[in-house]
């Protein structure tokens, strides 16, 4: 039985990680993930099958108990991950109490989750409520939409309609838009449970002159997610470079078109069909 450090699982997340490094989205120690597996995919690989300790977590996930989550450590490096897995990565179970995770696997020189964690398990809730299917929470500092949060109104229909508006793929990727809520402490319950509660519509929440939560169901999808969304932030910060005069843009009709092409229903509270003005 192969063991679980050669897993599919610990190597994307190393890859991935190693890719939000490079895109200078996750700095130093900035930045978290976890990826939930089924049980049948962790009993598949040896050495998951013993508890190795015990670690507490700040938070009430009894909701999920039972669950297994392979997350980042707290306090290390992305850049190390792809070299150090069995180090700066873990896996764990989530207990009956729901006030601690069984460690199964990593975190080999007395790690721990990620201080995230608290608000990566608040957002798996809501997300697993709205798509079964759901494995994956991504926080990262993506540099344009950071930048935006500095000068545009802090509102999630500016926000996302000012990003469906830099380039065709944005509405298609994200329809339902963005999701944005007030500057607030990181690391605290209180900013997990507001960005738990804005994950009940959106899969990319802002958290201004910070970074983003982004859900998915894969760690492809939801790298995917964030780049789309950085792509269009990155697109509105070079037209703002160059003067900020817009001579043509895409309109409403562009975005609806689009949404009729790709079969999709944009966020009705951001683009209705009576709408025709631009942000």
């Amino acid at each position: 039985m192969t063991d679980f450090i050669d897993s599919p699982y610990v190597k994307n997340l190393a890859k991935t990680t190693e890719n939000l490094y490079r895109h200078g989205w996750d700095e130093r120690n900035g930045g978290n993930v976890s990826l939930r597996l089924t049980k049948d995919e962790v009993e598949a690989y040896a050495g998951t099958d013993k508890v190795l300790r015990q670690i507490t977590i700040k938070f009430d996930a009894s909701e999920l108990a039972g669950k297994y989550y392979l997350v980042t450590g707290t306090g290390r490096y992305f850049k190390n991950m792809i070299e150090y897995p069995e180090r700066d990565m873990g896996l764990v179970r989530i207990s009956e109490a729901g006030n601690s995770v069984d460690l199964m696997w990593g975190f080999n020189d007395g790690g721990e989750p990620t201080s995230e964690f608290p608000a990566h398990l608040m957002s798996h809730i809501e997300r697993l409520k709205k798509n079964p299917n759901q494995r994956v929470i991504m926080h990262c500092h993506p540099t344009n939409l950071v930048a935006m949060s500095f000068t545009l109104p802090l509102e999630s229909k500016v926000f996302s309609r000012t990003l469906w508006q830099m380039h065709p793929e944005s509405i298609v990727v994200f329809p339902e838009g963005v999701g944005v809520i007030p500057y607030m402490c990181p690391g605290t319950n209180e900013i997990g449970e507001k960005t738990a509660n804005k994950m009940q519509d959106y899969r990319v929440v802002l958290w201004p002159h910070h970074g983003v939560f982004a859900a998915g169901d894969s760690l492809d999808e939801t790298y995917g997610l964030v780049e789309t969304v950085e792509k269009s932030a990155l697109i509105y910060t070079t037209i703002q470079a160059q003067g900020g005069k817009i001579l043509q843009s895409i309109t409403d009709k562009d975005l609806h078109d689009l949404c009729k092409r790709f079969d999709l229903t944009p966020n009705p509270e951001f683009l209705s069909a009576a709408e025709t003005a631009t942000v």
